[in-house]
C-alpha cells in the first residue's frame, strides 16, 4: 500500500472515540498521527489511550503538521467550516463530523473550497439512520412498490431535552451549533437518499423549555435552538411531506419515515431498523398501520457503518464518496436554514435558497 495514511484528529469526543478512532485503526496501514481536543488533559488522554504520538494545544498546529495527510474533524459545528477551509488550503483530505456547518453560507463555502481541490477527498459523516435498509428501500421504490409518491411523514420524538433542570447543552447553544435543531437535519439526510428534495417549506418551531443554566457561567439564559419543530414541505415531484420533531416527549418516543404512494406504503422504523409495508403490486388492497407485513433486510443487502473505510478507500483508490459528500451536506443545511427562516418570518420559503450569504 505504500506509505501509511496519517490522520490528525481535531476534536476527540464521545463519537470520535466510539466510531472514528476504532474505524481508522481497523484500516490497514493507517496511523493516528496527532490530536487536539478542547482541553489539554483530554488530548493527552486520547494520545495515551490510542498511542497517538503528537498532542497539540491548537487545531491550527494539527493542520500545519507536514506529517499529517488527512484531518478528521470531531468538533461541534462552529469549527467545521474554518478547519475545513484551512485543511484544504494545506493540502489535507477532510472528514468532518455532521452536521456539516453552522448554516447554509458556511456549507457553500466548504463545497466551493472542496471544488477548488478536486485532488483531495472531502466527506461529511453521514446520518447513521437507515443505512441498514438503504438498499432494500431503494430497490422497492425502483420496482414500483409505492407507485407514484404522494405523501411523506417524518417523525422523531424523544425526551433528550425534557428535564428542565438539565444544563444548557452545546446542541441548544446557537453559537456552537448554528441553525441545527434536534435531529431534523440528520433524518432529512436519510430521506434525501430515497426521494426527491423539497422545493418549498413552511415551518413553526418552539422552545417549551425556553431557558437553561449555562454550565460555564452558572447564569440562566435563553436556549438558542428549539425543542419542538414542525414542517410542511412540497417536494420536487409534487409529493407533500410533513415533519414533526420533539425533544420533550416522555412517551410515544420513536423515529421513522413513512412513504405513501399511489400503490403502496413503506414504513421505516429508524429506531429499530425495521421496514414494514404493503403494496397492490403484491396483491394487497389496503392495510392499516398495524396490519403491515415486515419486509426483511437480507444479510447480503444490509448496510452499515463504514465511514472511515470509505474515506480511506476514496483517498487510496479515487472511489466516490457514497455517504456523504459535501453537496448533500449543502442540501440538508439549506433545508435546515429554510425551516429556521420560515419559522422566523411566518411564511413559506422556497428551495434552493436564492440568497445564501
Amino acid at each position: 500500500m505504500g506509505k501509511p495514511l496519517r490522520v490528525g484528529l481535531i476534536g476527540a469526543g464521545a463519537n470520535t472515540r466510539l466510531r472514528h478512532i476504532p474505524g481508522f485503526l481497523s484500516q490497514e496501514n493507517v496511523q493516528l498521527m496527532a490530536v487536539c481536543n478542547r482541553r489539554a488533559a483530554s488530548s493527552a488522554a486520547v494520545a495515551r489511550d490510542f498511542n497517538v504520538p503528537r498532542v497539540y494545544d491548537h487545531w491550527q498546529d494539527v493542520v500545519a503538521d507536514s506529517d499529517v495527510d488527512a484531518i478528521a474533524i470531531g468538533t461541534w459545528p462552529y469549527l467545521h467550516c474554518p478547519i475545513t477551509l484551512a485543511a484544504l488550503e494545506a493540502g489535507k483530505h477532510v472528514l468532518t463530523e455532521a452536521r456539516l456547518s453552522m448554516n447554509a453560507a458556511e456549507a457553500h463555502q466548504m463545497l466551493a473550497a472542496a471544488g477548488k481541490h478536486p485532488e483531495l477527498v472531502t466527506q461529511v459523516v453521514p446520518s447513521p439512520f437507515g443505512l441498514k435498509g438503504d438498499t432494500v428501500v431503494k430497490e422497492l421504490i425502483a420496482a414500483g412498490f409505492l407507485g407514484d409518491l404522494r405523501e411523506v411523514h417524518v417523525h422523531g420524538m424523544n425526551a433528550t431535552l425534557a428535564d428542565p433542570a438539565a444544563p444548557l447543552s452545546w446542541r441548544q447553544d446557537a453559537a456552537l451549533s448554528g441553525l441545527n435543531m434536534l435531529t431534523l437535519g440528520i433524518v432529512h439526510e436519510t430521506l434525501l437518499r430515497w426521494i426527491a428534495p423539497p422545493v418549498r417549506v413552511l415551518a413553526q418551531v418552539h422552545a417549551h423549555l425556553p431557558s437553561r443554566i449555562d454550565p460555564a457561567s452558572g447564569v440562566r439564559r435563553p436556549v438558542g435552538t428549539p425543542d419542538s419543530v414542525q414542517v410542511l414541505a412540497v417536494l420536487k415531484d409534487g409529493a407533500r411531506a410533513s415533519y414533526h420533531f420533539s425533544g420533550v416527549a416522555h412517551f410515544g418516543q420513536g423515529m421513522g419515515i413513512q412513504l405513501f404512494g399511489s400503490d403502496g406504503f413503506i414504513n421505516y422504523d429508524l429506531s429499530n431498523d425495521r421496514i414494514y409495508g404493503s403494496s397492490r403490486s403484491r396483491g394487497k388492497t389496503s392495510a392499516s398501520l398495524w396490519d403491515l407485513e415486515e419486509i426483511p433486510i437480507p444479510p447480503e443487502k444490509a448496510g452499515g457503518w463504514r465511514v472511515e473505510e470509505e474515506f480511506v478507500q476514496a483517498i487510496r483508490t479515487g472511489s466516490p464518496i457514497r455517504f456523504t459528500d459535501f453537496a448533500t451536506g449543502v442540501a440538508y443545511m439549506e433545508f435546515t436554514e429554510a425551516v429556521a427562516l420560515s419559522a422566523q418570518r411566518g411564511e413559506a420559503v422556497a428551495l434552493p435558497l436564492e440568497d445564501v450569504g
